[in-house]
């Protein structure tokens, strides 16, 4: 019998993969940190290991190092299992030795155990095409149901049965688990001393991980990919304090709103990027443009950028755009007046027109929506922060078009 290590902090997505991999004829064991995955490793004796990168007491690129510094683990196959907004933490994960990485919020447990079955070399049905986050990036249930899921009377028939099982269980819970996620924002927004602020920011952040973790083996691929965004902007701001501002409060704030309506609807219309959504960015700062181009690339988003807001207006005349960045202080005409233009042209009306400056006082924010303006990003900015405005305003526009 094949053995199988899963490293996991999550119980619940641990005990789901457990469960499923035991239906299939392993023997499996769960680790829920990264040092008790390598005391398991040398106990246990794995086949293969599935590792999660996001774990307490030594992540899963230091879980890998040690493995291979290891001479009797030096060749144990490793799947790396990873958010894959989280690009820097993948190329590490990749140069410590990982064979596999698989996109967290993309991956059914049918595709794992296809991709372990064809690691170990054991014949099963062709596995699903997997996507390096490296080369393509993007991409609960309560403790006490665990015992539940892990119970040997769930379904054992089609791998739609147990979906549909584990999907049921996640969405009972999903309404609590927005409403913790709200009150740890507000706790956060209203920290007295930076070591508050930080510490309710770290728990906001995990719970965030739960959250998208879950809808990912849930197979809610939609809410597990924005999940997976805010959870990456929520570890960026934890790791660069001095980003925190109104603007990325109200971008969090948003966000869990969003993510809510995505669990409503239950909708999986796949990855933005794949759609390749026009996107324009229009400012006459070089770096700042720049900026903006790299930070829509960390959601697998290409733009058209231009720096002269009258050129802009033509391009927008010929084409449209599904989403618009607009800089406020241009030469020539203000974004302000290129959005009131805008809206004039009968194919952009709609289309979502975000600010991206410096004026953020209470008056520049009136302009903003009296102009046409849809929302309002500060500078200096984290390319995160951008990314998750974007991919909000184009998952809105994609689960509009698909009620139309």
């Amino acid at each position: 019998m094949k053995k199988l290590l899963i490293i996991e902090d999550d119980q619940i997505v641990g005990t789901i993969y457990r469960h499923k991999f035991r239906a299939e004829g392993f023997q499996v064991e769960l680790a829920t940190d990264g040092e008790a995955g390598l005391k398991a490793v040398a106990s246990f004796e794995p086949s293969i290991v599935i590792l999660d990168l996001m774990l307490p007491k030594l992540n899963g690129v230091e879980v890998l190092k040690r493995l291979r510094e290891r001479h009797e683990s030096r060749g144990l196959p490793v799947i790396v299992l990873t958010n894959a907004y989280m690009s820097t933490l993948v190329q590490d994960a990749w140069r410590a030795g990982a064979n596999h990485c698989m996109i967290k919020a993309n991956c059914s447990p049918k595709q794992l155990v296809e991709l372990v079955n064809k690691t170990l070399g054991i014949n099963s049905a062709p596995a699903a095409p997997v996507t390096s986050p490296v080369q393509q990036p993007a991409t609960v249930v309560p403790t006490d149901k665990a015992a539940a899921l892990s119970s040997e009377d769930k379904p054992k028939g089609s791998d739609t049965a147990f979906q549909t099982q584990v999907r049921q269980d996640f969405l009972i819970t999903v309404p609590d688990q927005i409403s913790e996620l709200r009150a740890l924002l507000q706790a956060f927004a209203k920290s007295d001393g930076e070591a508050a602020r930080l510490t309710n920011l770290f728990t906001l952040y995990r719970k965030l991980h739960t959250l998208a973790s879950n809808a990912a083996v849930s197979g809610l691929t939609t809410a597990a990919e924005m999940s997976s965004a805010l959870e990456a902007l929520l570890k960026e701001l934890y790791e660069k304090p001095k980003n925190i501002n109104g603007s990325s409060i109200r971008t969090i704030a948003q966000s869990i709103d969003f993510i809510s309506v995505l669990f409503e609807q239950k909708t999986n219309a796949g990855p933005i990027g794949a759609g390749s959504p026009g996107i324009l960015v229009v400012d006459d700062d070089p770096f700042s443009r720049r900026a903006m181009v790299v930070a829509l690339e960390k959601a697998s988003l290409k733009c058209v950028d231009l720096e002269d807001p009258m050129a802009a207006l033509q391009l927008l005349s010929e084409k449209r755009f599904d989403l618009i960045f607009l800089d406020v202080n241009m030469p020539a005409m203000t974004g302000f007046d290129l959005c009131e233009k805008i809206r004039a042209i009968p194919q952009q009306s709609k289309t979502p027109v975000i600010f991206v400056t410096g004026l953020t006082d209470f008056e520049s924010r009136t302009r903003s929506t009296l102009s046409g303006g849809a929302d309002l990003i500060a500078k200096p900015f984290l390319f995160m922060e951008l990314a998750v405005k974007a991919l909000t305003h184009l998952m809105k526009a994609q689960l509009g078009a698909a009620k139309s």
